[in-house]
């Protein structure tokens, strides 16, 4: 009887490692390699620029003219005010009861659609109408001064209240608009001046 314990007991032994291999096998499998992620394409070309300028949307203004600039001599009372991106000499003309009429310089490549077009834009800002070619003779006065020719412009509508003294001046590469704009009598008032002023207009080779 007591020989049979031992017996018992070796064999109880052998039965639970046999039922323990295959747990500790099951440690023993290599564990999966994570798989590489594909690296991000490079942007194209054509993405740059989108990048840049917010969607492909031009950031730059309509261009000015930047070949040789015209120089001038303003009256005295005249206030000269701060450029902007588009301005080359900006002026305020003031007038009685402390109103006041503002005068802009601008340059633009090329003729920037033709005396025409450039005549009835300033028209329409005072609430006039068109002019045709066969009109625009009897509408403008010229003035040679300096070696430059000035389409001078005169235009006032009683319905806007306003009036423009203007002055279109081509150069060899560009077109410059000298505009005085404001309240129909302060614009009137200061003519005598502003005539005065489109004289001292000169290209960089005159004294």
């Amino acid at each position: 009887m007591y020989a049979r314990r031992p017996i018992a007991i070796l064999a109880g032994m052998l039965l639970l490692a046999g039922c323990s291999k295959p747990e500790v096998e099951s440690y023993r499998v290599p564990k999966e390699k994570d798989p590489e992620l594909p690296s991000a394409p490079a942007a194209s070309d054509n993405s740059a620029p989108f990048a840049a300028n917010g969607g492909g949307m031009s950031a730059a203004a309509v261009p000015t003219a930047s070949g040789a600039e015209l120089h001038w001599t303003a009256p005295a009372s005249w206030k000269a005010k701060p450029l902007s991106a588009m301005r080359k000499g900006s002026y305020s003309i003031p007038g009685p009861g402390g109103s006041n009429a503002d005068l802009s310089i601008t340059a633009f490549p090329g003729d920037v659609g033709g005396e025409l077009a450039n005549v009835n834009r300033w028209r329409g800002q005072v609430q006039l109408p068109a002019l045709s070619q066969a009109d625009l003779a009897g509408a403008v006065s010229r003035l040679s001064n300096n070696g430059l020719q000035l389409t001078v412009v005169e235009a006032v509508s009683p319905n806007s209240g306003q009036r423009i003294l203007g002055a279109i001046v081509p150069t060899a590469d560009s077109t410059w608009f000298f505009k005085l704009m404001g309240p129909d009598a302060v614009v009137a008032a200061a003519k005598p001046e502003f005539m005065a002023f489109l004289r001292t207009i000169a290209p960089p080779s005159a004294p």
